[in-house]
């Protein structure tokens, strides 16, 4: 059995790949990679086959039909042999902090195992401006293995995303819902399917995740989240329906949670109000009446209790106070 497994979904990757796959098998023996080519009509597959030729003892090549991002991350896990399950896009990378942070994960495995290891992850825009470290220290303890109990309240850019967290397999197995084909930001439904059921945890205060912004066509890019904006909607739901807010009996986990859902919310109103169309604004109100349908009471004060209800004000002044606080927060974190 292998300590991690990583999976890697590619669609037409053959420019950025190399890089992703050279970063991961610095890991040796105690790695899993398994790229899943998805179709691609450029020479993705052939470059996997070639790294899998080259390290048989790690890489190994799934090749589908395309199904989108999520269907290479539930093809990842059906086929996993690792301890613990990480995914990490062809156009990122993992730092030369990748052994040390195996060597933790074996420390981990020493003393029972964890549920989560969470590491920082680091923006690396291709224009070279607003690079910045997304870091933990302040709400999570470093140095041992932790309960949420212990820790502290996180700040409102800091999210435990695909390219912080790495989860214990079995785990994320358990009551796993496969996530939907063919939609982008499917990995935010992948987090929440697994955060409400951790317990024990680690922290490494390190820039582990090499996250590059800035390419053409990404699913962050401006323009391209604005025309995906009933995506953002469905993963925002399918958050928010993962779990019952009210089953969590952990108080800083239920905090956590929240937050997780404020900023998932948040996004989806964004992205459908800087549409500026009677169309989006009716979109949004049937997202908020699918939730308010599953949970009435937490939906009511997700929306109305929080910031949110600025953003998902019916309007055109509210239209133009959601741009604003949009522009502003990407000022301060350039998230795309």
């Amino acid at each position: 059995m292998k300590l991690l497994t990583v999976t890697v979904p590619c669609y037409n990757s053959q420019d950025y790949m190399a890089a992703c796959l050279d970063s991961l098998v610095l890991g040796g023996d105690r790695v899993e990679v398994i790229v899943v080519n998805d179709g691609s009509k450029d020479n993705t597959g052939a470059i996997a086959d070639e790294y899998a030729a080259r390290y048989p003892n790690i890489i190994r090549v799934i090749h589908q039909e395309n199904g989108g991002h999520g269907e290479g991350i539930n093809q990842g896990l059906k086929t996993a042999t690792g301890i613990y399950f990480k995914v990490v896009d062809s156009d990122d990378k993992m730092s030369e902090d990748f052994p040390a942070f195996l060597d933790t994960l074996e420390e981990c495995e020493k003393q029972g195992g964890i549920d989560l290891m969470v590491t920082n992850y680091f923006y690396v825009h291709e224009d070279g401006k607003g690079d910045r470290s997304i870091c933990y220290k302040n709400a999570l303890p470093e140095g041992k293995i932790f309960t949420w109990a212990e820790t502290r309240k996180f700040r409102l850019h800091q999210l435990i995303t695909l390219h912080s967290a790495t989860f214990r397999t079995a785990l994320m197995r358990d009551g796993w819902h496969d996530l939907p084909k063919h939609v982008s930001y499917e990995d935010n439904y992948m987090i929440c399917q697994c955060l409400h059921k951790t317990k024990r945890m680690r922290y490494m205060n390190i820039d582990l995740y090499r996250y590059t912004i800035g390419r053409e066509g990404q699913s962050v890019q401006h323009d391209v989240g604005m025309r995906k904006y009933r995506q953002h909607q469905g993963a925002a739901r399918d958050c928010f329906r993962s779990f019952h807010l009210d089953n969590i009996t952990e108080p800083k986990l239920k905090r956590y949670l929240r937050h997780e859902l404020f900023i998932m919310f948040g996004i989806a109103c964004c992205f459908t109000r800087l549409n500026k169309t009677d169309a989006s604004d009716a979109d949004l109100e049937a997202m908020w009446a699918d939730c308010r349908a599953f949970d009435k009471k937490w939906a009511d004060k997700i929306r109305y209790g929080t910031g949110l209800c600025l953003v998902s004000a019916k309007g055109k002044f509210f239209r133009n106070i959601t741009a604003f606080i949009y522009h502003i927060a990407n000022k301060i974190v350039r998230f795309n």
